[in-house]
């Protein structure tokens, strides 16, 4: 049988910029950036100690109890920091790497947001969606030279370029951390604005979908999966150790192909090096003469392009060489050497 990572490979690389990525926490997990949930939770542990309590072993239990309310981003945000450039600064620790961790590499672009920005600046994917805040992916991206659309609001699905548009596409479904509208908690996550998501059915109605480092248990996403009605292209679900049932079930209604991973970073390392490989092979194949000197013609004038102007030349010099030295080419008929221009002609 087929490797699934295999499969996946082939179908990223015969099918430029028709699959999507849809990204959740697990992504940025190495790079030691904490979800949402855990900013929340984290920032309750500080009012309770300024409280002089213990808010373990849940604190979203104990502000429930000690202010009958439940635990929103924003509110704890506010009461915490009432400027915006408070809240930014409080933010900034738990996404922007202080000395120390910058020099262990830690909140960093990961290998995994590397290999990804390998296939966008390739063509090979257009469309992301994440449920994470962080910015690693946009920076990985920058750092390669491309500019994705990012949207982060339904006010910016509505100014941003078509998806066929732009280069790349990223849908930060739940916010961005310098945002304080994110979605955090399960009522905010019951809905998305109408905006977005009729741009998730748009996506999910016209892409293949890989999936990675989504459990599919706490926001609403699962529900514009599950009622989108078409299955134009596969669904690869890539998965560390077995998937929820909720997860399970809608892998199943997705008929998705399930790939076992170790971790993030050798997923996309692994799915970058495969597409690599298909690519190298498809540049030695042979080409015609038309489409030879087509691509002559486009190295010559750049002089960026004299790597791939010389690969060509030997590729086809080195495929020649081996027509000719083929039995029906010998160079010797009845035990005399054949020499010069008739051993072009095979006499």
């Amino acid at each position: 049988m087929i490797d699934p990572q295999l499969s996946l490979a082939v179908s990223v690389f015969q099918n430029k910029g028709v699959y999507a990525l849809l990204l959740g926490s697990g992504i940025s997990r190495s790079a030691g950036i904490p979800t949402g949930w855990e900013v929340v939770q984290d920032l309750i542990r500080k009012i309770a100690h300024l409280r002089n309590e213990s808010c373990e072993p849940n604190p979203d239990d104990w502000f429930r109890r000690t202010f009958d309310a439940e635990p929103n981003y924003s509110d704890i945000l506010d009461g915490l920091a009432k400027l915006p450039a408070e809240r930014l600064q409080i933010l900034r620790g738990y996404f922007e790497p202080n000395e120390e961790e910058w020099s262990e590499g830690r909140k960093k672009p990961t290998r995994a947001h590397h290999a990804i920005v390998e296939l966008v600046s390739k063509g090979y994917v257009r469309v992301i969606i994440t449920t994470n805040f962080d910015r690693l992916l946009e920076q990985a991206l920058g750092d390669r030279g491309v500019q994705p659309t990012v949207i982060h609001s339904a006010d910016a699905v509505e100014c941003a370029l078509p998806l066929a548009h732009s280069a790349c596409s990223i849908i930060k479904i739940n916010g961005d951390y310098l945002d304080t509208r994110l979605k955090n908690t399960r009522g905010e996550l019951e809905q998305y604005p109408r905006a977005l998501d009729k741009l998730l059915d748009q996506v999910f109605d016209e892409f293949g979908l890989i999936v990675a480092g989504w459990s599919a248990e706490w926001d609403i996403l699962r529900g514009a999966l599950e009622r989108c009605p078409s299955r134009r292209f596969t669904t690869f679900w890539a998965q560390r150790g077995t998937l929820s049932p909720k997860a399970a079930d809608l892998a199943a209604l997705r008929r998705a192909t399930m790939l076992n991973i170790p971790d993030a970073d050798s997923f996309f390392s692994e799915l970058a090096s495969n597409v690599r490989a298909l690519e190298s092979l498809s540049a030695s194949d042979p080409v015609s003469g038309k489409v030879a000197v087509a691509r002559m013609k486009r190295y010559l004038p750049r002089p960026e392009h004299g790597i791939a102007l010389a690969d060509l030349v030997h590729a086809e010099t080195e495929r020649v060489k081996g027509a000719l030295t083929e039995p029906r080419f010998s160079t010797e008929a009845r035990g005399v050497p054949i020499t010069g221009e008739l051993c072009l002609f095979g006499l």
